[in-house]
């Protein structure tokens, strides 16, 4: 009986182990199809994005009007014609509103923010008109100083290094000059003596000076002027060779290095213009190219390199490129399928961000290493992230941006 129930034993053991082997197979397929089927709905857990919180859908808004976003420390801000609105980052909560006066609208505003404050623009004054700048401390949301100028049209308004830059249009037959103000009291600094013959009509704030592009004549040029005291440290041609001509519309992408895009339409140039700290003219990037497509208004630069999203694939493209070179560096096709359209797009710290949209599969986050475009995340959103124009890193989340209609302004999204 001993020996028959020793050999009777292992044969026990044998079909008990046989019992958990199949219920691991039987778990794996499960756990495989879940991943499947769940995955790409936002419900798999390790591989999602859920909503943490959302921000009310405001008013209708043009979309022509101003809108811009600023994240300053643990406030979100964001500006449109109506007024400048802070949120605190963590739950969307309101903090603050400043409101233009009565009967005017806001109708420019940097695209950056210094040491937490800005500069926006409304109508009115004496002048009428765009016509009166004002300081705001993003923190609270209160007016520093205000200053009867008139902004002129394009990127007017710029700050850095203490100082607020405006693109003065001035009035009547006074010719547009280049005022800087101190950021925190609004006292003059400087005024700048641009060349001869040259108006400015793009300006921003490098790190170690201030830049504009000025419409000489029938030709833009770029210029620098010292921080210090306005003067002017060198100007060259946009396009040495060719020239770059005044209807031609030109973007400040970047300022460290200066870095424009230039679009002459059917006349000439449509490129990425890289330039020197001392006005040397660099690197060019074409905006359309036979292996990568169409570069589209989504173009971020970051760690000496420029991430753009194309039109090239049957379903869009992300490529980068070196800024020293102009050459491509990688490109990635990969993100989503032909039912998708990628857009938000956010470098930073050696990452690259960009949100994949499909109506009928649902809205993915791609995280790529900046150098090489290995994918280090792929994540699939719970909710519709809508039409969004930038990606904000906040902590842990990322903070969706949109702008025009009755758009929601921010959602923030936390990985599940």
């Amino acid at each position: 009986m001993r020996r028959d129930g020793a050999a009777a034993a292992p044969r026990t053991w044998r079909s008990a182990f046989g019992c958990l082997a199949a219920v691991g197979v039987l778990l794996g397929i499960v756990v495989g199809l879940g991943g499947v089927l769940l995955g790409p709905t936002g419900y798999w857990p390790g591989s999602s994005m859920t909503t943490a919180w959302e921000t009310p859908s405001d008013g209708q808004a043009p979309e022509d009007g101003v809108h811009r976003a600023w994240l300053a420390g643990d406030t979100l801000v964001r500006a449109r014609y109506d007024a400048v609105t802070g949120f605190d980052a963590g739950s969307g909560g309101k903090r603050w509103e400043f409101v233009p006066p009565r009967r005017t609208d806001i109708c420019a505003a940097g695209e950056t923010a210094d040491d937490n404050r800005v500069l926006i623009a409304h109508t009115g004054g004496a002048g009428g008109g765009c016509s009166v700048v004002v300081a705001l401390g993003l923190a609270d949301g209160r007016e520093l100083w205000r200053a009867s100028l008139a902004p002129a049209d394009g990127d007017a308004l710029a700050v850095g290094g203490g100082l607020g830059v405006v693109l003065d249009a001035g009035a009547g037959k006074d010719a547009p000059v280049l005022r800087a103000l101190d950021l925190r009291t609004g006292s003059p600094r400087w005024t700048a003596a641009v060349p001869k013959g040259c108006a400015p009509v793009r300006t921003d704030v490098a790190p170690r000076q201030v830049v504009a592009v000025l419409a000489c004549g029938e030709e833009m040029k770029l210029a620098a002027f010292d921080p210090a005291d306005g003067k002017e440290r060198w100007t060259t041609p946009l396009d040495a060779r060719n020239g770059v001509s005044t209807g031609a519309r030109v973007a400040l992408t970047a300022t460290d290095p200066v870095v424009l895009r230039v679009d002459e339409g059917d006349r000439g140039i449509d490129a990425f213009l890289v330039f020197g700290p001392d006005g040397r003219p660099g690197a060019r990037i074409q905006s359309t190219g036979d292996g990568y497509g169409t570069i589209g208004p989504q173009a971020v630069v970051s760690d000496g390199r420029l991430f753009a999203l194309t039109d090239g694939g049957p379903w869009g493209r992300l490529v980068a490129f070196d800024l020293t070179t102009g050459g491509e560096l990688w490109q990635d096709d990969g993100i989503g399928g032909a039912a998708y359209v990628v857009q938000g797009l956010h470098a930073e710290a050696g990452r690259v961000m960009a949100v994949s949209g499909s109506g009928k599969y649902g809205d993915h986050l791609y995280v790529l290493d900046a150098a090489t475009g290995d994918e280090q995340e792929e994540r699939a959103f719970r909710d519709d992230t809508g039409s969004l124009v930038d990606l904000l890193p906040y902590k842990d989340r990322i903070i969706a941006v949109r702008s025009g209609g009755r758009a929601k302004p921010f959602s923030a999204y936390e990985r599940w």
